[in-house]
């Protein structure tokens, strides 16, 4: 003990300096790591208090508090390390005149990284309106998918072709939630003209209230299916059109299901589902005519 007095003197260093320091330090990083701790059980607790034990169904609730959840791991974390790397710095030097240099020096930098301030601007609204939240189906400009993560400076949808699209909060000029509320699954079915309307109409209603009674698939809708009438007088076939309420989300394996099921029904009352066709007419003159200035054959010719 003595010779490490002797050498902190030496040195100009006071033991007891150091063991204090080195005690802060040791608290300080206890502290952050506590803190991140308390906030990963605060976000298991957001994500513990919204769930409704359903797990076929992500209610709204769910989905707000699980982006809640992930942006106090992200953020909260940042910040409780943020603060813990200043107050190690301000055990060896005095940070006042670094973060007032810091404040200049982001003032200027600020100038330069108006984007980077839209960015994030944007992404507070975007969730304090809860216009949008991660497990939604949206289009966000051009580009329709799932949101599968959300900070405040970008959104990363899911496109069906697995791709993910990064886009920034600031660039964001209109969102198109498919998820909010309810969903709808329009379901549009040709059948061809020599069938009746009102024979295919009433196959059609028949098999969509069997479609909402199914105990698998009728607890996704919300509310009766509709089958709205002819929606168009196409070349080839009649357009009949079903609209199915669903639950939120729940709109696209709805619509499949009812398009398979109706195409089976179909084919079980013998009504056709027809391709594109056309019917050409011929006049029995005209046939005449065409026959007699075809190159008649040679007798014994090849």
């Amino acid at each position: 003990m003595q010779s490490w007095n002797e050498l902190g003197a030496l040195l100009g260093i006071h033991l007891a300096d150091v063991i204090r320091t080195a005690l802060r330090f040791v608290a300080i990083w206890l502290c952050v790591w506590f803190g991140v701790r308390l906030l990963k059980l605060g976000a298991r607790q957001i994500e513990r208090s919204v769930d409704d034990g359903d797990a076929n169904v992500t209610s709204h609730r769910e989905k707000r508090g699980r982006t809640l959840a992930q942006l106090v791991r992200t953020f909260g974390r940042a910040l409780v390390i943020t603060l813990g790397v200043l107050l190690t710095l301000n055990l060896f030097i005095d940070i006042g005149p670094l973060l007032a240099g810091a404040g200049v020096v982001g003032l200027a930098f600020s100038f330069g990284a108006q984007s980077l301030v839209k960015d994030l601007i944007s992404g507070f609204f975007l969730l304090l309106e809860d216009q949008l939240v991660v497990g939604d189906v949206v289009q966000i400009n051009d580009r329709t998918g799932v949101v599968e993560n959300m900070t405040l400076r970008v959104v990363q949808i899911r496109s069906v072709d697995g791709a993910l699209h990064i886009i920034p909060c600031g660039s964001i000029a209109m969102v198109s939630n498919m998820t909010r509320g309810f969903s709808k699954a329009v379901v549009e079915v040709g059948v061809a003209y020599a069938v009746g309307v009102d024979r295919a109409l009433s196959v059609l209603r028949d098999e969509a209230e069997k479609f909402a009674a199914d105990p698998t698939f009728g607890p996704r809708l919300d509310g009766a299916p509709e089958v709205v009438g002819v929606e168009a007088l196409a070349d080839n076939a009649l357009t009949i059109r079903t609209i199915l309420r669903t639950r939120p989300g729940l709109h696209v394996e709805v619509g499949r299901e009812f398009r398979r099921r109706a195409k089976n029904r179909l084919d079980a009352e013998g009504i056709e589902i027809p391709f594109p066709q056309r019917t050409v007419w011929l006049r029995i003159e005209d046939a005449k005519a065409m026959s007699a200035l075809a190159p008649k054959a040679q007798p014994g010719g090849s």
